[in-house]
């Protein structure tokens, strides 16, 4: 499996992540956060926030150039609003990643740190420090990125089994054989 783009989705931040996954080597590409300028933030735009979200990863993708897109789910937060908001900006990103032809993955939190830390109840700090390790990079990324890191890194892992579980000794998109 060539490159993936990895996103945890947030109306005020949004981590992405670039992996290179080679079966069971993954290395490292890309990664940062994407930030919502502050006067959208003080005048709550939230329609300017999601074009910000979208141009951003049209930006990323058209840069690096990902095979496969994956994102976490939305989860109940605090509120309902804050949920609405996060499901708003998943949307843009994915329609981001769809208009550039990506396939798109989405998977629950709770299997994100289940697939890196060994556990869905991982902190944080848990999941930094495993993607640091897992990708051998020299500092802990940002906790966004690290997030958007994580994300990737299960999908390389669940994509990597479902191809070995079908038999498959090679992939090439869209076909097993």
């Amino acid at each position: 499996m060539p490159l993936i783009l990895g996103v945890d989705p947030g109306s005020r931040k949004m981590g992405y992540g670039i992996i290179n996954a080679q079966g069971s080597r993954l290395a490292y590409v890309a990664s940062g956060v994407v930030r919502i300028p502050a006067p959208l933030l003080v005048a709550d735009c939230l329609a300017e926030r999601l074009k910000v979200i979208f141009d951003s990863l049209t930006e990323i993708i058209e840069q690096y150039q990902p095979q496969e897109f994956a994102i976490e789910n939305v989860f109940m937060s605090k509120s309902a609003g804050s949920a609405l908001k996060l499901g708003q900006a998943r949307g843009a990103a994915i329609v981001a990643a769809v208009n550039q032809d990506l396939p798109v993955s989405e998977y629950a939190a709770r299997k994100v740190k289940q697939a890196v830390v060994g556990t869905g109840a991982a902190d944080k700090l848990q999941v930094q420090h495993m993607v640091k390790t897992l990708l051998a990079l020299p500092a802990s990324p940002p906790e966004d990125a690290a997030d958007a890191l994580a994300v990737a890194i299960c999908h390389a892992n669940t994509f990597s089994g479902l191809v070995s579980r079908a038999g498959a000794t090679k992939f090439r998109r869209g076909r097993s054989s």
